[in-house]
């Protein structure tokens, strides 16, 4: 019997009907395009969370995390309200309630209410997308419970739907589609405003490398206003430039496009966007070509991209960067949101302790504390357990 089968018989006093798992992701390009209607490539991690759940018939959704300590927290499906999100030590709940609420609001009939206990590997606020994977292991769990046919892509939308709306970040598709649809060994190639999906192999293995994520333990909070601004920064420009989205501005058009914006703030968020998705393709066909120590240098020019022109990175993510590429690394950036989290680090498989040597070396001298440095390798997206 699992962890959470258990734990969820132990609080609920009977089995659930079944457990559901969805991955976290690392993004390895392509940061801040989704919302721009742009092309994103990431992929999902190994660490996942895990939703044990059974039906009920009272209209009652009661949520438990064993990674939380505000207890079981029970709310009545029909009243879910976008306006009235849980609140305090029970906020994480607003993330599968929003689920419900966005099934519901679908149109999807979930009414009956469900028992949850959810465990998670995924680290909160490390960048690797803790809330997607608990969206969509909830969204799945939902959906399966009663018999909803729904595909991941709808389901990964309807995720989104839960937080932009009920919890209130405007954030883009990139991380559910990420935990929805990927698999194992490959990258996925996304196009955000049509969501077609390309999955690339991509195995670091076989060309003898490693990709390191550097969780610099700085908690980003991507409600707190400043994710926000810069989406609707990107928007305005976008109007000011007479396109629907940033995606639109091609490559070879950026610097007639940057010399009709008169705000400078516009222009380097314009700047970033372009460049993302130009990197995004280039890396793309560089894992077609099996060319993948090629990408490195791409990945530090994005990292100094968000750094400079989206000013979105920190002191913690610019030390880990330049230590790793100090020690080595084909190359090195951070990932996700930003404003904390995590960085990505490409090097030679035997290269791994040196260069977390000289990560956390150059973190101890600034007198922060020592990152957590693990290895990521593409995995599966969410699946039903048992």
């Amino acid at each position: 019997m699992s962890a959470v089968t258990r734990e969820f018989r132990e609080l609920y006093g009977y089995l659930p009907e079944g457990v559901w798992a969805a991955p976290g992701r690392v993004n390895l390009i392509g940061e801040h395009t989704d919302y721009n209607d742009g092309f994103v490539l990431p992929f999902a991690l190994p660490q996942r969370t895990e939703v044990a759940a059974a039906r009920r018939g009272d209209g009652i959704l009661r949520l438990h995390s064993a990674d939380a300590p505000s207890g079981a927290v029970s709310l009545d499906v029909a009243g879910l309200d976008p306006a009235r999100p849980p609140q305090g030590a029970a906020s994480w709940s607003a993330y599968p309630a929003g689920v419900a609420w966005a099934l519901l609001d679908a149109g999807l009939p979930i009414g009956g209410g469900a028992d949850l206990l959810v465990r998670s590997e995924v680290p909160t606020g490390a960048g690797l997308s803790s809330s997607a994977a608990l969206e969509v292991a909830v969204g799945l769990a939902l959906a399966d419970l009663y018999g909803l046919a729904t595909t991941r892509p709808e389901l990964a939308a309807l995720a989104r739907r839960a937080e932009n709306a009920y919890v209130g970040v405007p954030c883009g598709v990139m991380d559910q589609m990420a935990s929805a649809c990927a698999i194992e060994g490959h990258a996925l190639h996304l196009d955000t405003r049509s969501l077609e999906q390309r999955h690339v192999p991509f195995d670091c293995a076989a060309q003898g490398l490693r990709l390191l994520v550097i969780d610099t333990r700085v908690k980003h909070a991507l409600a707190d206003g400043a994710y926000a601004q810069r989406r609707a920064s990107c928007h305005e420009a976008a109007a000011a430039l007479g396109v629907p989205a940033l995606r639109d501005l091609p490559y070879a058009g950026l610097e007639q496009a940057l010399a009709s914006l008169a705000d400078p703030v516009h222009r380097k968020r314009v700047r970033h966007v372009v460049t993302e998705n130009e990197r995004v393709a280039r890396i793309v066909e560089l894992l077609r070509s099996g060319a993948l120590r090629e990408a490195g240098p791409l990945l530090t020019e994005g990292h100094v991209s968000l750094r400079d022109d989206y000013e979105v990175s920190c002191p913690e993510l610019d030390l880990a960067v330049a230590a790793a590429t100090a020690a080595g690394a084909y190359g090195s950036r951070m990932t996700g949101g930003g404003f904390g989290g995590s960085a990505l680090a490409l090097i030679d498989a035997d290269a791994e302790p040196e260069v977390g040597r000289a990560v956390t070396g150059a973190f101890r001298g600034a007198g922060y504390a020592p990152p957590r440095i693990t290895t990521a390798a593409p995995s599966a997206g969410a699946v039903r357990l048992r």
